[in-house]
């Protein structure tokens, strides 16, 4: 599974980006991406330009995500949902096995 991260791209160098944590990232796919762009990444490539509410949105998932890994609800980063979140079943045998990364 990859999932997508959220960056806010700091420079541009033809098509290398550096966002605002130092990571490298190709802009091959969002040409249109200028300093300051929030983008939508994926194993160090970004593959959408969005906004800073998605942004937001997107990072607070993440870490309702690493929150019910780690044994709690998860449920603020959720708030839109009408039901409290789940683990798929081959994630919730894992947490239950103690697994702590996939």
């Amino acid at each position: 599974m990859c999932l997508g991260i959220p960056h806010r791209l700091a420079s541009v160098q033809g098509i290398l980006g550096l966002t605002e944590t130092g990571e490298a990232i190709d802009l091959t796919l969002t040409p249109e991406a200028l300093p300051g762009d929030w983008l939508l990444t994926f194993l160090g490539t970004s593959r959408e330009v969005i906004t800073e509410a998605q942004a937001a949105l997107i990072a607070d998932a993440l870490q309702g995500l690493a929150d019910i890994m780690a044994g709690g609800t998860g449920a603020a980063a959720f708030a839109d949902l009408d039901r409290p979140p789940e683990l798929p079943p081959h994630l919730q045998a894992a947490l239950a096995a103690g697994q702590e990364t996939a």
